[in-house]
């Protein structure tokens, strides 16, 4: 069983005709996966540094919880090779975002992960109020990560190969 506590993950990856260095500012602009996501809405920089430990604030939006922002800290930034954002505490994370670039012959593979848990997020109130279900909500919350993930690589792929 997928407990909530044991850190799920979600990964997708697609390979871009374009090298890494073409694709690292699309990455590292917070607000471009809010084109292609139909949850996440933007953020705005909490910080002036624009590298590790810079923190912004993101905008979230969804059918069955509605409108909400959670703050966000860069926890890894590696510059086109990695740029990775911990959603609210970092010793207690909700969430952590990921994404990779590998060079790929001409091109590049982009990948973008997900991590939930294990620090109290908008699951927590469903998964104690059901936690006989608490497999099936990680899976569905997971399967809803996943898509937006996709489509966020898919649009920045076609972005970058245009």
């Amino acid at each position: 069983m997928v407990k909530y506590a044991d850190g799920p993950t979600a990964q997708v990856s697609v390979t871009v005709d374009a090298p890494p260095a073409e694709l690292w500012p699309l990455l590292t602009d917070i607000n471009l996966p809010a084109r292609f996501s139909l949850e996440f809405q933007g953020a705005e920089w909490t910080s002036d540094e624009r590298g590790l430990g810079a923190t912004f604030t993101g905008r979230n939006k969804h059918e069955a919880v509605g409108e909400w922002s959670v703050p966000c800290t860069v926890t890894a930034f590696e510059d086109e090779t990695v740029f990775e954002w911990t959603v609210g505490n970092i010793d207690n994370k909700v969430a952590r975002w990921r994404f990779d670039l590998s060079p790929d012959g001409d091109g590049t593979v982009l990948s973008f992960s997900a991590e939930m848990g294990p620090g109290p997020s908008g699951l927590t109130p469903m998964i104690v109020k059901m936690p006989d279900k608490e497999e099936q909500i990680v899976a569905n919350r997971l399967a809803d990560w996943t898509a937006n993930m996709q489509r966020t690589v898919e649009g920045i792929k076609a972005l970058a190969e245009a």
